[in-house]
């Protein structure tokens, strides 16, 4: 459709697999995800701490420090703590960046959660699915996410991450399949919108993701994933000076973040003279 040279801007589709650990599994609802986590627990552990605690200390900490965390899941696992230490031993990996590692014991922890669990199931399915896009195996990732969708169709947040291991794959008509099912389940989830335009975009098909961007903008006005799109969509259009306006708004709004890397880049490209 142009030729023009491809601008940055493919992370409006994967920048979400830079999974911060138990993004999905928050604090608040640590409890809630901990009944049958805990069923495994030996009823000496489960004198000696509370499980509930502990868990909610090992998540805080992996945010704080993923290397003591790690120390300490391990150590409460040793101890008895069963699947919520063996958890945030993953998670704390993920945060290592050992992302296939915590991919495998996500993926094996998932696989040991009964039927009578699946949202929990699907739950860790899916952590496991975004720890294999971010160590770089769109295929797996792919797999492992379908297993989450199968286990938990309704659930908006998993077609969205399978989306990402499609477009991975660029399969972006697939990842648009996936991304349109999340926006019937959740309307007003501004990244689907945005991430959806990102795929319209890959397929030359602008009229639809501009329509994709101004909705996600919509919905959340100052994003930098949905202004750096934006940028990507008009300089595709030929409207260069708003393509800049966007790209300028994402180092404001967000200057130290992977959005603003690919808007600097893009600001850089655009200011280059053809000779």
């Amino acid at each position: 459709m142009t030729s023009l040279p491809p601008f940055r801007g493919r992370a409006t589709m994967t920048g979400r697999t830079a999974m911060k650990p138990g993004p999905t599994l928050a604090l608040l609802a640590a409890l809630a995800f901990l009944a049958p986590l805990t069923a495994t627990l030996p009823a000496a552990a489960q004198r000696d701490i509370d499980p509930a605690g502990e868990y909610a200390s090992c998540m805080t900490l992996v945010h704080r420090d993923p290397d003591a965390a790690f120390e300490s899941a391990m150590a409460w696992r040793d101890f008895g703590g069963g699947a919520p230490a063996r958890h945030c031993v993953a998670l704390a990996l993920l945060a290592l960046g050992q992302s296939a590692e915590a991919a495998t014991r996500l993926e094996a922890l998932a696989q040991e959660i009964t039927d009578d669990a699946r949202p929990l199931r699907a739950e860790l399915f899916g952590q496991a699915g975004l720890a294999w896009l971010e160590a770089g195996q769109a295929e797996r990732a792919d797999a492992v996410l379908s297993a989450a969708v199968k286990l938990d169709p309704d659930n908006p947040e998993l077609w969205i991450d399978r989306a990402q291991a499609l477009a991975a794959r660029g399969a972006y008509r697939d990842a648009i399949d996936d991304l349109s099912r999340a926006i019937e389940l959740a309307p007003e989830r501004a990244d689907a919108h945005a991430f959806r335009a990102s795929a319209y975009r890959f397929v030359d098909s602008l009229d639809r993701a501009a329509a994709d961007i101004e909705r996600a903008l919509t919905l959340a006005p100052r994003d930098p994933v949905a202004l750096l799109e934006r940028g990507n969509i008009r300089r595709l259009a030929g409207d260069a000076a708003g393509a800049r306006s966007d790209w300028v708004q994402v180092l404001a709004e967000a200057p130290d973040t992977p959005p603003a890397d690919a808007a600097r880049a893009n600001l850089e490209r655009l200011d280059v003279k053809v000779e």
